[in-house]
């Protein structure tokens, strides 16, 4: 198969450059890398000018095609007519070299899969433990790998408000646990959401679906809302052999303010493409854990070193559940 990899990215030349020589160590090269750079200098033309890759081309994003969803709109459209996979990759992983590999097998071993994800690897906190375990409260057990669970789900199992839903899936109140829930198992697993930075499409679904420009900027929840209208139409599976590091760089990152803004308003926004009219219980379910979240990170300002982040960012899940009552996300 012949696969397009496209790397949006924005202002981190440096991370770039490392994903890029991660690439170039493949055992399965991409047929062609679009770089989308919605950057506001020039640090990211120079360093690829000063850095050859082969089959690279670059792409300054205009200034209406910035933002997450739309620079990967706008690589999508410049994908090459005869590929028939479309791979993304936030700007500051690092591959494992078979990463490519592992992911392309995983159309062959499943043809009827619309899209496959990779598997974080420095994100696991993992141990075998057997399938016989029998897990305690502050933990969390599936597939024979348990874990320990961050004091926010535990919170939830004691009010009967944790997921009812596996990895991967989300529940009809939402706020699921993620792919990283997945153990480092080397398993396929099938899912419903894939983690926009480590994902990969057949090309013929861009046909018909595209990411939502109701993301602007940094696209919180994006990949979520995208693979939840991709699996209402086919298979999406996370192959945990496709492994890659993923160190979260902090240049291009929102405030802490508007970050808790979205948590709430872009989480809604997804929720409700699972369930565009859920019932009562899940209504309540889902404004009692953002709420229960919101207290947690007021509390974080007194118990963590990082107190005035913990405080900024609770006052925008404030300020965004209340917004809800006053303008609803409207989808796109």
């Amino acid at each position: 198969m012949r696969f397009s990899l496209i790397i949006c990215t924005y202002m981190r030349p440096k991370p770039l450059i490392q994903l890029l020589q991660s690439v170039q160590k493949q055992t399965a090269y991409p047929n062609e890398i679009l770089i989308i750079d919605g950057s506001t200098n020039e640090e990211t033309k120079i360093i690829l000018k000063e850095n050859w890759f082969e089959d690279l081309n670059y792409f300054l994003a205009p200034q209406d095609h910035r933002g997450l969803t739309k620079q990967r709109n706008y690589g999508i459209e410049r994908v090459g007519n005869e590929m028939d996979i479309v791979c993304f990759l936030d700007d500051d992983t690092v591959l494992e070299n078979d990463y490519f590999e592992q992911l392309l097998q995983t159309y062959q071993i499943y043809p009827e899969a619309l899209g496959v994800g990779g598997y974080i690897k420095n994100e696991s906190e993992c141990e075998f433990v057997g399938y016989d375990f029998i897990p305690k409260m502050d933990e969390y057990f599936f597939d024979g790998w348990k874990r320990k669970d961050g004091s926010r789900f535990v919170l939830r199992k004691k009010l009967g408000l944790d997921s009812d839903c596996p990895p991967g899936f989300s529940s009809l109140f939402s706020h699921g646990r993620s792919v990283g829930f997945l153990p480092p198992s080397g398993k396929i697993y099938e899912v419903e959401m894939l983690m926009g930075g480590v994902s990969s499409f057949r090309k013929k679904i861009f046909e018909t679906i595209r990411f939502s420009t109701y993301f602007e900027g940094y696209g919180l929840y994006e990949d979520a809302d995208f693979t939840l209208q991709v699996a209402k139409t086919g298979k999406l599976y996370l192959n945990t052999a496709a492994q890659l590091n993923h160190y979260h760089d902090a240049s291009g990152r929102p405030n802490q303010y508007q970050y808790g803004k979205m948590v709430v308003r872009n989480g809604w926004y997804v929720w409700r493409t699972k369930n565009p009219k859920p019932l009562l219980d899940a209504k309540l379910k889902w404004h009692s854990i953002t709420i229960l979240l919101t207290i947690i990170r007021y509390g974080n300002a007194f118990n963590t070193t990082k107190k005035k982040e913990a405080f900024v960012e609770a006052l925008g899940r404030t300020i965004g559940w209340w917004s809800l009552f006053l303008n609803k996300p409207k989808n796109i």
